[in-house]
């Protein structure tokens, strides 16, 4: 395994453990050059899922892209990246359970701010105003008051 800051090779495993779901083995791993610590995930390589785009075109899942809107939606809030990581993993995982290997970008969103609205209520704002759309502060207020209610 590379270390992700100097490139060097060789690196030593620190700690090992399955993640909640078991879907995953952490690695903590340090680099036996700059002495640095970082993350690796350990995961089965299963077969893909195909993301249905709303305008009818189909390309592979990334749960990277997910991890992305997630991150960008959490940016600047008390959020620590395990949780991240593991609403990402969830996704996924949630995505993996279906019956169809196929599965439209609308319901992964959906699923995505399930996950945000349980785990920061900024977060879940923030990703609904770019995922649903919002053109004016009508359709904010009206999100934030089903929030409230809730």
């Amino acid at each position: 395994m590379k270390c992700p800051y100097c490139n060097y090779e060789e690196t030593q495993v620190i700690d090992t453990r399955e993640t909640e779901n078991l879907e995953a083995t952490r690695r903590r791993r340090e680099c036996l050059k700059c002495n640095k610590r970082f993350t690796t995930y350990e995961r089965v390589e299963e077969a893909d899922i195909v993301v249905v785009k709303k305008d009818g075109k189909r390309e592979r899942f990334e749960r990277q892209k997910v991890l992305n809107g997630i991150l960008k939606a959490c940016e600047k809030r008390p959020i620590p990246l395990e949780k991240i990581e593991k609403a990402a993993d969830e996704v996924e995982s949630d995505l993996r359970k279906r019956d169809s290997v196929e599965v439209e970008s609308k319901v992964i969103g959906e699923i995505v701010m399930k996950k945000l609205k349980a785990l920061d209520k900024v977060a879940y704002i923030r990703f609904a105003s770019v995922y649903r759309e919002f053109e004016d502060l009508d359709r904010f207020e009206e999100e934030l008051e089903k929030l409230q209610k809730k």
